[in-house]
């Protein structure tokens, strides 16, 4: 049965954190019923019913996920899905009108994890929900935990970069963590454990947990094009994320690297 919580380790036993969930949604109605809905599979849910509101209440409170509306009256939530992911690290999934995919591509540019369409189910959000939390990185563990679980976390290194699949980050030189969206990490960690081999479109958006369609290839463009500015020194002639013309893409990993 699957359990809405991030667990931690604690002196050998689990502690549960439960995860936090804000909705910035300006149609009280809708914002209510998907409070409700997510509070009762277990979650802890605030409410905001505009960009200002919600600014005001993460000066005091942290949350895993935030669903945002993009069409609020005043800021909407593009510019406050921006200003979270300065502050905090965050699942963002943005909802959306129907028939507005501008918005919907502008929004996986700046980086966010998912979007719904309105008007939406409630076990479609739930879903959701569910799949971005699984890719939240965990609370900070106790340093005792830490040192007993190094030695089993995964780890892999292409070029100057090494990547904690784990942990979820990358370095770079010097042990620079790289600026990176949660799902940007997602394609990438599909590449790095898939190296060296072919890759359509169709195959990463599975992999990634989305349905094949035009707008999910348009998505997987966008988050390749943003992971090679930040790990390629050229990015229109990339090293290791090169593109396959009309087959996919092909993430190239050097014998002896990768360990």
């Amino acid at each position: 049965m699957f359990i809405p919580n991030l667990l931690s380790a604690e002196s050998g036993s689990e502690s549960i954190v439960r995860a936090r969930i804000v909705i910035v949604e300006d149609e009280p109605d809708l914002r209510d019923a998907v409070a409700e809905y997510l509070g009762a599979s277990g979650y802890d849910v605030a409410t905001a019913e505009s960009a200002s509101a919600a600014r005001t209440l993460l000066e005091t409170q942290s949350f895993h996920l935030a669903i945002l509306d993009i069409a609020m009256p005043g800021e909407d939530g593009l510019s406050l899905g921006r200003w979270l992911r300065s502050k905090m690290p965050i699942g963002i999934i943005y909802a959306t009108a129907a028939g507005t995919a501008l918005d919907r591509i502008v929004g996986l540019e700046l980086g966010a994890d998912d979007y719904i369409v309105k008007p939406y189910e409630l076990r479609e959000v739930l879903a959701r929900v569910r799949s971005v939390l699984r890719r939240v990185p965990q609370p900070a563990e106790p340093q005792g935990a830490k040192a007993e679980t190094t030695a089993n976390r995964r780890f892999m290194s292409f070029g100057p970069f090494h990547a904690d699949l784990d942990g979820r980050f990358v370095t770079g030189t010097n042990g620079t963590v790289i600026d990176m969206a949660k799902s940007e990490f997602d394609v990438l960690e599909v590449f790095l454990t898939r190296a060296n081999r072919l890759l359509t479109r169709a195959a990463i958006s599975e992999a990634i947990g989305f349905v094949e369609d035009p707008e999910s290839s348009r998505a997987v463009d966008i988050r390749i094009m943003r992971l090679r500015k930040k790990i390629e020194a050229d990015p229109a002639n990339p090293k290791f994320l090169r593109t396959v013309r009309g087959e996919g893409y092909i993430f190239s990993l050097p014998t002896g690297e990768g360990n």
